[in-house]
């Protein structure tokens, strides 16, 4: 079995690799800008790169030397001067005929760049400029680092001629890294320098140096990053809420499991009498009846208005007492059928009815022949079940205040806490992934005819 357990647990990589790689690719490329997301589109371009920043997201997707940077978003002049308005001296000619819209820096003129937040110090940047400019124009771009030691200031300057180009030319201008404050200006003489976007890159320590290898070493850390809405890591959320889901989820499991396969036994015990008609009917009731009205019924009748258990909170065995019978009863309808059916189809094969010609009482042949011989669909659905232990219960929780990670994923949804609901959704499959492992030991422990190869 051990043999067979490694063999599994290797065979099992690509498939959690392939995990890992699909919740990068739904919160990293699917869902737009976390950051956006999270803080919002109305904050500031500064506080939006320091989220970036701590979590990896303005890197490189996959792999690459150059990323952009929110200090200056990409410019296309088809319409307005957009940042450039403010800068004196600057026009704008709107797009006719064959010939876009551009920004116009007359000659004669130092224009400073507009950037929403100062470069990043040891950091290098590249410009990338679509311009025009006439033939005998003279223009450059200029980058004077400002650095601060003790009381002295040192200003290093960078000259970069742009050379005459009567077409429009695609021209890349580097940023130097510097030791302090960097600022990027064009100077402009005689003939206007005509730019028809505007694009400034960060370029990265390697070509490794992504957002997919910084989300691989956070999982090999088991950093799962910081929560935004807590402050907190997410790591510690975790702990925190795994314990008050468990005591929550692993009732429900246990009690729904065996007064489940208890009724679908005397379901096939008594087929086609009174008692099999009548659970069937009551499990087609109960499981017509939303999920939402078991939680409203049972806080307003037995909570509030009775006052037979606890409405709120989780202090004691007492606040999980109505939780975990609202949880039972949801779910008893599915499986009452669902293992009923698997009860009746045992009845009615060959092994049943030599048991009977051999003088097997009715219950002697319901539980050491029917119920072991079911054990395989009966483990397949407990198995299902397994992971969303770990997840909690969002309604249950959310409504009875009761702390866990259930709780904890309907807040994270709520404030669009990116890494919450990553780290959930992230174990959570895997969890899914090991639960099929679980299922094949076992079927090998119940069943003799499975065999572990």
């Amino acid at each position: 079995m051990i043999r067979y357990i490694i063999k599994r647990c290797l065979q099992m990589i690509p498939t959690v690799g392939g995990v890992i790689l699909i919740t990068f690719v739904l919160f990293n490329m699917v869902g737009g800008s976390p950051a956006s997301m999270t803080l919002g589109k109305h904050v500031s371009p500064k506080a939006l790169e320091e989220f970036d920043e701590q979590r990896g997201f303005n890197k490189p997707l996959l792999f690459g030397w150059w990323a952009k940077t929110r200090a200056m978003e990409n410019l296309r002049f088809d319409r307005a001067l957009g940042p450039w308005r403010n800068v004196p001296g600057t026009a704008h000619a709107g797009a006719s005929g064959r010939d876009p819209g551009r920004l116009i820096l007359e000659g004669n003129n130092l224009y400073s760049v507009p950037l929403a937040f100062p470069l990043l110090p040891e950091t290098r940047y590249e410009l990338a400029i679509v311009y025009r400019l006439a033939a005998g124009g003279d223009a450059e771009f200029l980058t004077r680092a400002t650095t601060k030691i003790d009381d002295a200031e040192m200003v290093e300057r960078r000259r970069i001629p742009i050379p005459c180009s009567p077409q429009w030319t695609t021209l890349r201008l580097p940023v130097p890294a510097g030791s302090g404050s960097m600022s990027l200006m064009f100077k402009v003489k005689d003939k206007p320098l005509e730019i028809r976007s505007l694009s400034l890159r960060r370029r990265g320590t390697h070509p490794l140096d992504s957002q997919l290898v910084f989300y691989l070493r956070q999982i090999a850390r088991l950093d799962f990053g910081v929560s935004s809405s807590m402050n907190q890591p997410v790591s510690r959320l975790l702990r925190q809420g795994i314990l008050p889901s468990l005591a929550l989820t692993i009732p429900i499991l246990l009690v729904e499991l065996i007064v489940s396969i208890g009724l679908a036994l005397v379901c096939a015990f008594y087929r086609n009498a009174f008692i099999d008609r009548f659970f069937v009917v009551l499990s087609v009731a109960l499981m017509s009846i939303n999920y939402l009205v078991w939680i409203v019924a049972g806080q307003y009748l037995l909570a509030y208005r009775l006052h037979w258990f606890p409405l709120w909170g989780f202090e004691s065995w007492r606040f999980l007492v109505l939780p975990v019978a609202i949880g039972v009863v949801s779910g008893l309808g599915a499986n009452v059928r669902f293992y009923r059916t698997i009860m009746l189809d045992e009845m009615y094969r060959d092994y049943v009815r030599t048991a009977f010609a051999k003088g097997v009482s009715r219950s002697g042949v319901l539980f050491r022949h029917v119920l072991k011989n079911a054990m395989i669909p009966i483990i397949t659905n407990v198995v299902i079940a397994l992971p969303f232990l770990y997840t909690g219960s969002l309604l249950l929780e959310s409504f009875f205040g009761i702390p866990g990670l259930g709780y904890l994923s309907v807040n994270a949804l709520n404030s669009a806490d990116i890494d919450v609901v990553r780290a959930v959704v992230l174990i959570g499959s895997i969890l899914f992934v090991a639960a099929n492992l679980v299922a094949d030991i076992c079927y090998a422990l119940v069943d003799p005819r499975v065999k572990l190869e």
